[in-house]
C-alpha cells in the first residue's frame, strides 16, 4: 500500500502530465505482461504520450479540479491512463496498433486486446468518447495518408479527361 507521500508524488506527476495533455485514453491493463506494458510506454513516448497507472479516485479528483467531467466509476476494473500531447487521433492510433498487434492466445478472440481500450476524453473539445469510437479513430490511417488519398481522388478525373482529350486529338489528326 502506498503512503500518503507516495500518492502525493503520483498526483503531482499526473497533474504535470495533464497540464500538457490534449487527449486522455483510458485502458485496461489487467492480464497484460509487464514487458508488454514497457513496450507500450516506449511506443507512446515516440508519439509524445505517456502511460500512467493511477488510482481512479485520485485521477477523478485531478480531472474534476481541471473542470473535466469524466465518470471513471463506470469502469469496474483498474484503469491506466494515456496522457497525450497531440490530438485524439494522434494518440488513439498508436494505442490501437499496440493492442491489436498483441499476440492472441490460442482459442482467444482476435479482438480480445482491443477491448482493453475503454474510452477517452478529448480535452480540446469533443468530450468523452467510448471504446468503440477510440477503436474506429485508431483504425484510421495517418493524416498524411488521408491527404494523399484525397489528392489522388481529385486528380483521377482530371487525368482521365486529359487522356481522353489527348486520344481525341490524335484521332482527328
Amino acid at each position: 500500500m502506498k503512503t500518503k507521500a507516495q500518492k502525493g508524488e503520483e498526483l503531482k506527476r499526473a497533474k504535470a502530465l495533464l497540464d500538457k495533455s490534449a487527449a486522455l485514453i483510458f485502458t485496461d491493463f489487467t492480464k497484460i505482461p509487464a514487458e508488454d506494458i514497457r513496450r507500450f510506454r516506449n511506443e507512446l513516448k515516440k508519439n509524445g504520450a505517456n502511460f500512467l497507472v493511477i488510482k481512479k479516485r485520485l485521477l477523478g479528483l485531478l480531472l474534476k479540479e481541471k473542470g473535466i467531467d469524466a465518470d471513471l466509476k463506470q469502469f469496474k476494473i483498474s484503469v491506466g491512463t494515456v496522457f497525450g500531447e497531440g490530438t485524439i487521433d494522434q494518440v488513439a492510433g498508436p494505442a490501437f496498433r499496440f493492442f491489436s498487434g498483441m499476440e492472441v492466445p490460442e482459442g482467444g478472440d482476435k479482438q480480445m486486446w482491443v477491448k482493453h481500450l475503454l474510452g477517452a476524453y478529448d480535452i480540446t473539445g469533443s468530450g468523452f468518447l467510448d471504446g468503440a469510437q477510440i477503436v474506429a479513430i485508431g483504425k484510421l490511417p495517418p493524416r498524411e495518408v488521408l491527404l494523399a488519398q484525397l489528392l489522388g481522388m481529385l486528380q483521377a478525373p482530371l487525368g482521365s479527361l486529359m487522356y481522353l482529350l489527348d486520344q481525341k486529338s490524335k484521332r482527328s489528326s
